[in-house]
Order: C-alpha cells, then sequence, then structure tokens
C-alpha cells in the first residue's frame, strides 16, 4: 500500500475513487496494493497525510475486521521516530481506512529501480533506521510481517517503516485461502514460506533481505515463480556474491534459517557501528547518494487541500452513521416544505471516545483528524451545526400556529405526567426508601451509608478469587481474565499480553486498556493491596522482574489479577513463554 515503483508520484482520482473519506477531502492517488488503495489529504490544519482504504473483499470479512482492529489499535501506540504513525482510523464503518502521517520520499523499491543498489553507508544508516523503528513496533507486541522495499520510504532524515502491523489482520481470513496472499514471497522468512507460527525474529529475517536487495539491487533468492522463490528460501542459501565485507556479517547473521540464531535487533545495532567504524552512529543530512538525493529535491509539491467538488465530479463517501429523522413531523398545510439548505462543511463521523457516553451517538461527533478524544492530541473537534428540518422550522401562521401551540401544551402536560408515573413506579419497585440494595459480587464489604439515591448502602461482599497455578504464558499471546479456565490466546490485545524481541532480553508484559502495577517488596499481593495501588504502567520488562515478583493488574472489564512472576523457559526449549501463579477476582472494581 505505497506508491509504485515508476511512474507519477500524485496521480489524478479516477472515477472509481472516493472524493472524501469521513470527512477527509481527497487529492490524489498515491498508489494500490494487495490490501487496498492510498490517497492523499490533509488534516484541517493543513498537515497531508496518507489515507489507507481496505479492499471491498476484506471488509466484508468478519474475521479481517476483528485482527484489523485489533492491529490499528495496537499501531497506534507506535511513536518511533523511524516509522509513520497512524493519527486516525475507523474500523468498524462500511469500508476500514486508516490514516498515517505522510513522509514525502520514494520507497526503496522505488529508489532502487531508479537509481541501482545504494552504498555501504548509506545501507548501514538504513538498517540501523528499520531496526529502531522495529525495537518500537515489536515493544508495542506487533510483528511487521510484511517487511520489505515498498513498506520502508526514504525522507531526507532516515528512513521510515510503514504498515506494521496491517499483514496479520489479513494473514487468517478466508480470502487467503482462496489466491488472496498477504506478504511478498521474495521478503518472507523460511518459516513464513513454510506455513509456521512467526515472531519478531521473522522482520529481522525481511531486514536482511532488505539491506541485501539495497547493497546488491536485486533479491538475494531470485525471482521467478512464488512457490520456486519459497522453495529456494527454505531450502537453500542466498546469492550474497558481490556483497561488500562491512556488509557480510551483518546480512548473514539476519539470514540465519533458524530463528533462534539470528541476531537480535540490539546486536543489529551494534553491528552497524561496528561496520561504519563508530561508537555511535550519525545521520548527516547527505545519508543518501547523490541521485537519490537529487530526486528527492526534485519530486513534485505536495498538492495543497482541495475544496468541495461540485456535485457529480465523482461520489462522495455517505456519512458512517446517518442521522435518524426526527419522530415528529407536523403537517403544515399552508406552505409547501422549503427546501433544506446545503451543508457547508463535510458530514462529520461520529467517533466514540474511551470516556462514558452522555448522549446519543450523533451529538459529539470528531472532526476528521478525530483520535480518542476527539483529536489524536487532545485538541477538541467543532461540532457540525444541525441542519433545520424543513417543516418543523417553519414559521407557523393562521389556524396553524393554534394547533402547534396546543400540541406543544399538550406534549409538555403528558411528559411531566409520565416522569412523575415513572417516579412513583421506581419507589414502588424499589426497596421502601431504604436506598440502594448490594450490586452483587463486585465490591468488597462495607458498612451501610448512604447511596446515590439518598438511602443506605448495603454491605457488599468480595468476590471469590480463581486461581490459576504455574500457568505457562507463551510470547506473542495475550491473556483475558474473564475466560475461564484461563487459555492463552493468539493475538496481541488486552488484558495483559507477553511479547518478545529476537532474543529473551526483550521480552515484556504490557496491556493497553489494562492499569499495571509492579508491587514492591514491602505490599503484600491481594485484592485490597491491587485495588489501592495506583503506580500505573503500560509495559513491564521481564528482565526486571525475579521470582516471586507480583503484578496487579486491573482490567477495563472491572476484573482485578495478581500475578506472581515464576521464571522464564530455558535458552534450549522450542517454546518461548514465562511461567506465573494468576489469581483473578472477577467483577472486583467497586462502582463508588
Amino acid at each position: 500500500m505505497s506508491e509504485p515503483a515508476t511512474g507519477p508520484v500524485f496521480r489524478p482520482l479516477g472515477p472509481e475513487d472516493p472524493a472524501t473519506v469521513a470527512g477527509y477531502r481527497l487529492a490524489a492517488r498515491l498508489g494500490a496494493g494487495g490490501m487496498g488503495k492510498v490517497y492523499l489529504s490533509h488534516t484541517p490544519g493543513g498537515r497531508p497525510v496518507a489515507i489507507k482504504v481496505i479492499r471491498p473483499e476484506f471488509a466484508e470479512d468478519p474475521e479481517f475486521r476483528r485482527r484489523f482492529r485489533q492491529e490499528v489499535h495496537s499501531a497506534q501506540r507506535v511513536q518511533g521516530l523511524y516509522t509513520a504513525p497512524v493519527i486516525d482510523s475507523d474500523t468498524d464503518g462500511p469500508t476500514p481506512w486508516l490514516a498515517t502521517a505522510y513522509v514525502p520520499g520514494p520507497t526503496l523499491a522505488a529508489a532502487v529501480a531508479e537509481n541501482g543498489a545504494l552504498p555501504p553507508r548509506t545501507v548501514l544508516m538504513l538498517v540501523a533506521g528499520i531496526a529502531e523503528a522495529l525495537q518500537v513496533i515489536h515493544g508495542a507486541g506487533i510483528v511487521h510481517r510484511d517487511l520489505k522495499p515498498s513498506n520502508v520510504l526514504l525522507a531526507s532524515d532516515g528512513p521510515r517503516v510503514i504498515d506494521f502491523g496491517i499483514a496479520r489482520a489479513a494473514d487468517t481470513t478466508s480470502l487467503t485461502a482462496s489466491g488472496v496472499s498477504v506478504g511478498t514471497p521474495s521478503f518472507m522468512s523460511p518459516e513464513q514460506a513454510a506455513g509456521r507460527d512467526v515472531g519478531t525474529a521473522t522482520d529481522v529475517f525481511a531486514l536482511g533481505l532488505i539491506a541485501a536487495f539495497a547493497a546488491l539491487g536485486t533479491s538475494v533468492y531470485g525471482d521467478g515463480p512464488s512457490h520456486a522463490v519459497l522453495y529456494r528460501i527454505v531450502h537453500e542459501e542466498p546469492e550474497l556474491t558481490g556483497l561488500s565485507e562491512e556488509l557480510r556479517p551483518l546480512v548473514t547473521r539476519c539470514l540465519a534459517k533458524d530463528p533462534a540464531q539470528r541476531a537480535s535487533l540490539t546486536d543489529i545495532l551494534g553491528l552497524c557501528r561496528s561496520a561504519a567504524d563508530q561508537t555511535q552512529l550519525r545521520r548527516p543530512e547527505d545519508w543518501l547518494p547523490q541521485s537519490v538525493a537529487a530526486g528527492l529535491a526534485q519530486r513534485p509539491a505536495v498538492p495543497g487541500p482541495v475544496a468541495e467538488r461540485a456535485a457529480g465530479t465523482h461520489p462522495v463517501t455517505a456519512p458512517d452513521h446517518p442521522v435518524a429523522p426526527p419522530a415528529y413531523q407536523p403537517t403544515v398545510a399552508a406552505h409547501p416544505p422549503a427546501p433544506a439548505a446545503p451543508p457547508t462543511q463535510p458530514a462529520y463521523r461520529p467517533t466514540p471516545g474511551p470516556g462514558p457516553v452522555t448522549g446519543p451517538a450523533t451529538a459529539a461527533p470528531a472532526g476528521p483528524y478525530g483520535g480518542p478524544y476527539g483529536g489524536p492530541y487532545g485538541y477538541p473537534q467543532p461540532h457540525p451545526q444541525p441542519q433545520p428540518h424543513p417543516q418543523l422550522h417553519q414559521q407557523p401562521t393562521g389556524a396553524s400556529a393554534g394547533r402547534r401551540a396546543g400540541i406543544i401544551v399538550a406534549s409538555v402536560f403528558g411528559a411531566l405526567l409520565l416522569l412523575a408515573g415513572c417516579g412513583a413506579i421506581v419507589n414502588m419497585l424499589g426497596d421502601g426508601g431504604k436506598g440502594d440494595t448490594a450490586r452483587g459480587s463486585g465490591g468488597s464489604a462495607a458498612t451501610p451509608g448512604p447511596s446515590r439515591s439518598g438511602g443506605t448502602q448495603q454491605p457488599r461482599t468480595d468476590p471469590k478469587p480463581a486461581a490459576y497455578k504455574g500457568f505457562q504464558f507463551p510470547a506473542g499471546y495475550h491473556l483475558e481474565f474473564g475466560d475461564d479456565p484461563l487459555q492463552p490466546r493468539d493475538s496481541n490485545y488486552d488484558d495483559l499480553y507477553f511479547s518478545c524481541g529476537s532474543s529473551s532480553r526483550d521480552c515484556a508484559l504490557g496491556a493497553y486498556g489494562s492499569k499495571l502495577v509492579v508491587l514492591d517488596g514491602s505490599e503484600q499481593g491481594s485484592l485490597a493491596t491491587c485495588r489501592a495501588a495506583t503506580r500505573y504502567t503500560g509495559r513491564v520488562d521481564v528482565a526486571s522482574l525475579s521470582k516471586g515478583s507480583e503484578l496487579c493488574v486491573r482490567t477495563k472489564a472491572g476484573n482485578i489479577a495478581l500475578v506472581v512472576y515464576g521464571g522464564a523457559s530455558a535458552p534450549s526449549d522450542p517454546s518461548q513463554y514465562i511461567t506465573v501463579d494468576v489469581t483473578v477476582w472477577r467483577g472486583a472494581v467497586r462502582e463508588d
């Protein structure tokens, strides 16, 4: 999903292209790929963004949508210097899409196709930048799975890795079994080619292939039919003839057939520094060769934001959540209804935030740059003015005005009677004026006290704990503490995930929506302690834990878990996992 290797950078929209996507006005088409099309647009402040619109075939697959939602949620946490961050998305609308920062530079594939192989110094800077990007991506629990030259952009200040995590969403859909391939054969790892499980070491193999491609100008496993390329990746050694001596150790370490034998990202950065004969890599502005830098300088200027097109030039996407018509429409016989005024701004897409919803879904829509709080950095978005209904907002005259006044008075009086009746029913069905009853087992035992309704709140008991001793938690999986029995789930989502980089030194426990607290030696793990602790974090390095270390996890669903670390698997073990004792109190978060 990036620009083509050849041809214009900014292509005009065609008849099949939409004019807008959820309020973003499209200025040009950037490219297309196996999962959809990419368009250029702008934020309300004028910053260019790349809008990636998912293909209809994927959008219709429920499993794709589920994984796409998870992967986009994870990708929004990635904010590295060498990544193009995800700043907006819609994973639930009729056509899923996401917006990333636009990077003004060619893909590595386009640069090599136009200028040939890159010099070793540039390749070292390229590999170091991609390795730093992968550290951030893997730290968020994501495996790229489709790292290739067309997913690496060359900017004047370094490379940018794009499309991280998206391939995973399509990897298990029904489409992959019917001819839609995920990943590029020439840049797949042996485990991908053989259909085995993939991990962070898969991206390391792809990084080695990218380094060799950039230095040699061709794939080290050759071209041809996909099945032939994949066979060579699994069973044959790469063709590294012509690779410079400073790059050969780096590429060889990355292209080990066994994932456990591949270099870690930390090792890769060290190898880059050694090859460059520097204790610290310095990225000057002239890190690219003159031919590529000249191409950057000669690239066409980014088209500016476009004004609203005239009707009929291109199809315009409808709002994702159309507003329902009013329930009551009085008839006005004196005059025909006046036409509604045309909207003065694009329809905005409602984006529910993480907080409690205080009104209808259409009451507080987010703008086209809408993140979880109205914008990705917390800025509020303007609310569109409601369009007047042509009949409800006519000025009544004569008998029509009298009828309307009578209707309004009757409606208000009826509403007051209804509210009074509801209050009486609530009192009759309540506890006789004694206040709220116990809210189930979700709270702790307490003495009676005033409730929200002014009565006395009854004592509540703590939920019974569910214990899981010696639980083996594999890398690349997550736990949902509502499950009973507890089982590892195959994705990188809540309530608690365990992920590893290329070596056991890079392992971490983390959460996206849950709150984690590492207890110190003076605290005894218990429900009361986990309720009171507020030293929240989202990630804990396993290397910082010792046997017996305790973590509290408080989930969005209201569950509390105490996780006691018991140790990690041996390096010789074919599976990478940690052993933990887990105690779960389901529904333990009190609603005071």
